[in-house]
């Protein structure tokens, strides 16, 4: 497995897609069941390459990840070519970015001395769905950039 199992959940959701990913397999409703009760380890596997299929269609359509956490951003716009980082860190011990006082906070005072900001890019390593999938995996999650891109225009002025 090259990414991650989807979970229940996800599954569920992902129904349809699941049954025509099985209908491609040429395994129909009744060998999915047999399949499940008689060849548990070959039903997993199955849910494997289809969690991995899954994965890698939503990895190629993202371009923007977000890891926010206390005192950190971690703004990702993912090109064709490179990552670019846009990195703000808060110096102000009473700011806490999670929480709305926070973030607000850091809305009016984003030019004040207690604001760190760092912008870097890097290219990919061999596969780049998979760098894409370590920035998840360590937390981000994959956003429209309404605020990249807010930065991105602050940044330059």
């Amino acid at each position: 497995m090259k990414y991650k199992r989807l979970t229940r959940e996800q599954l569920e959701e992902l129904h349809p897609e699941f049954i025509n990913f099985l209908a491609t397999q040429s395994i129909t409703a009744e060998e999915w069941d047999t399949l499940k009760k008689e060849k548990p380890e070959v039903a997993e596997e199955e849910i494997d390459v289809f969690s991995d299929l899954i994965w890698e269609g939503v990895l190629n359509k993202v371009e923007y990840l977000e890891n926010v956490s206390e005192k950190h951003m971690h703004l990702f716009h993912l090109t064709d070519k490179e990552m670019k980082l846009l990195s703000v860190k808060i110096l102000n011990p009473e700011i806490d970015l999670r929480t709305e006082v926070g973030f607000g906070w850091f809305k009016r005072n984003y030019q004040s001395d207690f604001v760190e900001y760092l912008s870097a890019s890097k290219a990919y390593g061999g596969d780049k769905n998979m760098d894409k999938f370590e920035i998840i995996k360590q937390g981000a999650v994959i956003t429209k950039g309404e605020l990249y891109q807010w930065f991105d225009q602050i940044m330059e002025h």
